[in-house]
């Protein structure tokens, strides 16, 4: 769990700003939503949070220390892609244990023969094998391991996507619009899930979504967003009962 804090924040894309400005402080465990139209800047925003888009100036603090000199992976901040970003030749549970294996394992260890012969990759392997089964079964997806993902419906998709984010433990979950790919029916059961998921992690979520009722009743605090600029910051209620 982390808070994240962003200070005067500004991207521009030669002379066209689309972020000016922002400051923003998403408590620790909160369950912070950006709303806003196609092209208001929120995808930009955590996209920067989340390290892989330079911010022009400004600077982003996670508990209080600067990560805007560390790279992504270094952030301890976990993305979730509204394309889920999974890899079509790995089964899910491949899948699902890459990061873990990418930070346990060095270069050497991760070559085909090596694997055969090092006591040290399998201890490590074993270790990684619980974890993933771990969060495999708190979504339900163990049945799941070994398949790939043209096997999946696009809502056991999402939940794969989801649990290649939770292995790594991070401070922090940034979801760019996770469920926008789903119909209609599923988009409203994957919403519960996410909620449920947040309470039981107690984990920071920032979520970016055009979808106000998504935004309303997810959120413990919803920002608005147009033209790179935060409009409106609070809770539900407060932009329900005195909108901007």
């Amino acid at each position: 769990m982390a808070a994240v804090e962003i200070k005067n924040l500004s991207k521009s894309f030669g002379p066209h700003r689309v972020l000016k400005d922002i400051n923003l402080s998403i408590n620790d465990g909160e369950f912070l939503t950006l709303v806003g139209p196609s092209g208001c800047g929120k995808s930009t925003l955590i996209r920067i949070i989340a390290g892989l888009e330079p911010q022009t100036s400004g600077s982003i603090l996670v508990d209080g220390a600067p990560i805007d000199h560390l790279r992504p992976h270094e952030r301890r901040i976990a993305m979730v892609f509204q394309s889920y970003a999974l890899y079509p030749h790995m089964s899910v549970f491949n899948n699902m244990a890459l990061p873990l294996t990418m930070t346990g394992l060095s270069l050497y260890e991760r070559l085909p023969l090596v694997r055969l012969l090092s006591s040290r990759r399998r201890k490590v392997m074993q270790e990684i094998g619980k974890q993933v089964r771990g969060i495999a079964a708190q979504l339900q997806i163990e049945p799941l391991l070994e398949r790939k993902p043209a096997q999946l419906s696009g809502g056991q998709r999402q939940r794969v996507a989801l649990g290649r984010a939770m292995v790594r433990q991070p401070a922090a979950f940034l979801m760019d619009e996770p469920l926008s790919n789903l119909d209609a029916k599923l988009r409203v059961h994957m919403r519960s899930e996410l909620a449920e998921l947040h309470q039981r992690l107690g984990a920071t979520f920032v979520y970016v979504t055009h979808d106000q009722v998504e935004a309303m009743t997810l959120a413990s605090r919803v920002a608005m967003m147009e033209g790179g600029d935060i409009l409106q910051l609070g809770t539900p209620d407060e932009l329900y009962d005195r909108p901007a």
